[in-house]
């Protein structure tokens, strides 16, 4: 369980905050209770997901639960540097889905004192590292991995498996495209 508790908070240092799992493992829910309190904390803060990311709305990060946050939709990471103004919160959703180059801007926005707050699939439908997740973990101050439950045996789940026939990396979907499964129910599909 992440606790948040950063000892320099409200010092000009910066850190960066992971959470990372499979699909429907509440990623997005986290990041937006966390952006949450932060706003009730009245820090500035913005909210950044990839153009790609259309699922649920075009203007909001939307969790599967139905949670939103209003969002500055980008296509590449540099855009984060272009659209920020000092805020002292920079969250984004679904990074997996953006190029390299997020982890230099996440390295930047922390350097300059600003909370990054990330969440993304560390894991593609095959089981394999997906985008830049594994450079941000390897960065971040805090990693915080969240879990679904298999729905096949009721375990903890942490693979997203495809259930259509694309075999394209990047597939944007939901529960009409993936479902969670533990290690065990994933290695026997």
């Amino acid at each position: 369980m992440f606790l948040e508790q950063f000892p320099v908070e409200g010092r000009a240092n910066g850190w960066i905050e992971v959470i990372c799992g499979s699909m429907f493992s509440g990623k997005t829910e986290e990041l937006i209770r966390r952006i949450r309190r932060a706003e009730f904390a009245n820090q500035a803060l913005l909210l950044f997901k990839p153009q790609i990311d259309n699922r649920f709305s075009e203007q909001n990060v939307v969790s599967h639960k139905g949670s939103s946050f209003e969002a500055v939709i980008v296509q590449h990471p540099k855009e984060i540097l272009s659209n920020w103004k000092n805020q002292k919160v920079v969250a984004i959703d679904e990074a997996q889905f953006f190029e390299d180059s997020i982890v230099e801007v996440c390295n930047e926005l922390a350097n300059k004192g600003v909370r990054v707050i990330i969440a993304g699939l560390d894991m593609d439908y095959q089981g394999v590292a997906f985008g830049p997740m594994p450079q941000l973990m390897s960065i971040a101050e805090y990693v915080t991995k969240v879990h679904a439950i298999c729905v096949s045996c009721g375990n903890l789940a942490h693979y997203s498996q495809r259930t259509v026939q694309q075999t394209e990396q990047v597939l944007v979907g939901a529960i009409e495209k993936y479902r969670p499964l533990c290690r065990t129910c994933y290695q026997q599909k």
